[in-house]
């Protein structure tokens, strides 16, 4: 079993990158399905998860997702079952043995027993805030201002959301196997350098 984890900045394609990777190597894809699954373990509607983990998701009681005991003030008991639902599912996907794509929420951390390859995609806030106006009916009524706002707050709640699963800080290119800067560039060129970059990492990991 072969399993790509893609982390990525908002706005820098990564989902992009990860879509025609999976379409590529014949890998099955996991981004939104997720946020489905997760809506059928937790009972909460799909909207309401997808905004909760755009925000920073705190837990006020000990969560161990493969780290030592973490603790945090602050509690959202909803939040709490997001977050549980989250790894159980991402799990469970790993557990079908099948090779796939999985889109962020953490999986590089959660399935790190799995040996998956890790890639990290990241780009100028420029290039980030036009693929928003390009791609998001969401962002286009948006001034480029609140689109930046939105980067941002987007991208502190996926580090936060790492800081609970690892010690490791979410972008640092030592965590990852491969950081890709789509700055000026076209994914659909990238995405088979990346995937041929995948079969080598696999064949290496395999190796040992």
């Amino acid at each position: 079993m072969k399993i790509i984890t893609i982390s990525r900045e908002f706005g820098s394609g990564g989902r992009e990158l990860g879509k025609r990777m999976s379409d590529i190597l014949g890998y099955d894809y996991y981004d939104r399905e997720i946020i489905s699954a997760i809506a059928e373990k937790s009972g909460f509607d799909e909207n309401y998860i997808k905004d909760m983990t755009e925000k920073k998701l705190r837990v006020s009681i000990p969560i161990s997702y493969g780290r030592t005991m973490y603790y945090e003030p602050y509690i959202n008991t909803n939040a709490e079952k997001i977050l549980a639902a989250q790894s159980s599912t991402i799990r469970e996907i790993a557990d079908q043995g099948r090779d796939c794509v999985i889109i962020g929420r953490g999986a590089d951390v959660i399935l790190s027993q799995y040996n998956p390859v890790n890639i990290f995609v990241y780009a100028d806030m420029d290039y980030r805030v036009k693929r928003c106006l390009k791609y998001s009916e969401n962002e286009k009524e948006m001034s480029e201002k609140k689109i930046i706002k939105k980067i941002k707050e987007i991208d502190s709640a996926r580090a936060s959301f790492h800081s609970f699963l690892s010690e490791s800080k979410w972008g640092r290119k030592e965590n990852y196997n491969l950081c890709i800067n789509t700055t000026g560039m076209q994914i659909k060129q990238l995405a088979p350098i990346a995937a041929e970059y995948a079969k080598i990492m696999f064949t290496k990991k395999n190796s040992k």
